[in-house]
């Protein structure tokens, strides 16, 4: 009788490790759901801006238009500013003819602003305390689409900024996915100063395009402008 209860418990542990192995195999064998993947956007990515120095220029693109190309910004049917532009090869260069020069040749994208004069009517406006008076916009210039072929050489005219906001430091450059920004961060504009944008691009314009925009106070105006083509070679 002995023996038999022996026989009985040795059984019952030895059929355990059995139970629990068949357990585990069917844990494993149960489908797992896969995660989703959520695509993620990058966020603004801050450049470095250079200084503007014209001598690092060459000879000019000449377009339909001759070597420069002027636009006036227009919001809310009146004038807010001009915009200049042209693209320069680089220095040294004679002439500039993107059908002759070699492959890998760098562009250099210039963009002179000019701030209307002050508006009197807005002037009064704010004086008497008008809806805009106490605010304070964003000014920017800004890229529409990508900037196909920007190699990160970017950059803005600090003497004029200096003039213009009274802080050569106070325009920040960022790249918004491929789009490019320049934000003024401190100061305000005054009304009749220039200052000059540049950025460089390995892909020569494909003729004049409004693929820009220039904002201030409550403003936005379309920007006409020499850019590159809209996707790169291959893409």
């Amino acid at each position: 009788m002995t023996a038999t209860r022996t026989l009985l418990r040795f059984g019952a542990f030895a059929l355990a490790p059995l139970a629990l192995a068949a357990c585990g195999d069917s844990a494993q064998t149960e489908t797992v759901a896969e995660p989703t993947p959520t695509a993620t956007l990058a966020a603004p990515r801050t450049l470095i801006a250079a200084n503007y120095d014209a001598a690092m220029l060459g000879a000019k693109i000449e377009g339909p238009e001759g070597t420069e190309v002027e636009a006036a910004l227009m919001a809310d049917g009146r004038e807010i500013g001009r915009i200049v532009s042209f693209v320069a090869c680089p220095r040294d260069t004679a002439s500039c003819d993107p059908a002759t020069m070699p492959a890998g040749t760098v562009y250099t994208y210039v963009h002179k602003v000019t701030l209307a004069e002050e508006d009197a009517d807005k002037a009064q406006a704010d004086a008497a305390g008008g809806d805009s008076a106490g605010e304070s916009y964003a000014t920017l210039l800004r890229t529409t689409r990508r900037a196909t072929g920007f190699n990160g050489s970017i950059g803005y005219s600090r003497e004029q900024a200096e003039t213009a906001l009274g802080d050569g430091e106070a325009i920040g450059v960022t790249s918004d996915q491929g789009r490019l920004i320049w934000r003024v961060t401190r100061g305000e504009w005054t009304p009749g100063a220039t200052i000059t944008f540049w950025w460089q691009s390995t892909l020569a314009p494909e003729g004049p395009s409004e693929a820009w925009q220039f904002e201030t106070d409550d403003t936005s105006a379309s920007v006409t402008a020499p850019f590159p083509p809209a996707e790169m070679p291959g893409e």
